[in-house]
């Protein structure tokens, strides 16, 4: 399974807290000084920067942890399109923008347990049945031909949801690992709730990902 490691920017936060304390005593220590000295002169100099540094900071901070997150890819299950040690960039806000589409690599909080977030990608949508048999995956009594990220894989009829027809329920998703011999997915655990769905990645694979890099590559 891919359960994703979040990389918290603690690094930004150490800085923007730095950065507000000694905005804080640069202030106070320019109310001190009265007049216009020349060390008055060279506080609110440097308090300018400091100041400037730690709107920065706070900004990127929101950026990081309300708009974009970092992740770390600890298995196997979605090679070869994600490797071991692959880091990632999401967007958290795509989909309140666009609908997730078939083929689409979600990341999404494991229905199971959410204290844990998975990646994964998007096969089945609200509605539809779906049956996987001889490697390939029917949608709604067809073979599905599209899009080529799952159409052209061999995906295994495993797990009490990957055997026969299964009906996904409305506002749910099925979704499934590249590598589905080695993926605990829908197939096992069941559908994923629209309100799970939290950010999508993707580089090669669709539209909503905005960077992807390895450091083995």
């Amino acid at each position: 399974m891919n359960i994703l490691i979040k990389r918290v920017p603690m690094h930004i936060l150490y800085l923007a807290i730095g950065l507000i304390i000694a905005s804080a005593v640069l202030r106070c220590f320019i109310k001190r000084e009265k007049g216009s000295s020349k060390c008055r002169k060279v506080l609110k100099f440097i308090f300018e920067y400091v100041d400037s540094a730690r709107s920065a900071s706070i900004l990127a901070l929101i950026i990081v942890t309300l708009i974009i997150q970092t992740f770390k890819i600890p298995t196997g299950s979605m090679i070869p399109t994600l490797n071991i040690g692959d880091h990632l960039m999401v967007n958290k806000f795509i989909y309140y923008f666009a609908k997730p589409k078939r083929g689409n690599v979600i990341v999404f909080v494991y229905p199971v347990n959410p204290k844990k977030d998975f990646i994964k990608r998007l096969v089945g949508l609200p509605g539809e049945t779906i049956q996987i048999k001889d490697g390939s995956v029917f949608i709604n009594g067809e073979e599905l031909k599209a899009p080529r990220a799952i159409a052209e894989r061999y995906y295994y009829n495993e797990g009490m949801y990957g055997e026969g027809l299964i009906k996904i329920p409305d506002n749910a998703y099925f979704v499934m690992g590249d590598n589905t011999r080695n993926s605990k997915d829908s197939r096992f655990w069941g559908f994923v709730p629209k309100k799970n769905l939290l950010r999508s990645e993707e580089r090669r694979v669709g539209k909503e990902c905005r960077s992807r890099w390895s450091p083995y590559h």
